[in-house]
């Protein structure tokens, strides 16, 4: 994967949280750091949208479009 240079401001306050990080080995520089924090971060949001979108399910027709016709062809399956 390529990797872009790009320049951010953060307050002091985050950037010394950052330093923290890296002098206490959780990170190998504050780019790594911030890379990793923003991928939870997207990681994130795409676990609470298809959170959201499996809450619009209903579980009932999900059911029953799942089991639609296996009853006819049961009869029919190998037998493991």
């Amino acid at each position: 994967m390529s990797k872009v240079k790009i320049a951010i401001t953060m307050s002091k306050d985050i950037v010394d949280e950052i330093d923290r990080l890296v002098q206490e080995g959780n990170a190998a520089n504050r780019s790594r750091a911030i890379e990793s924090a923003v991928e939870n971060q997207l990681a994130s949001r795409k676990r609470s949208r298809l959170l959201a979108e499996c809450r619009k399910l209903d579980p009932a027709f999900e059911r029953e479009m799942a089991e639609e016709g296996l009853a006819a062809d049961v009869s029919e399956w190998p037998e493991y």
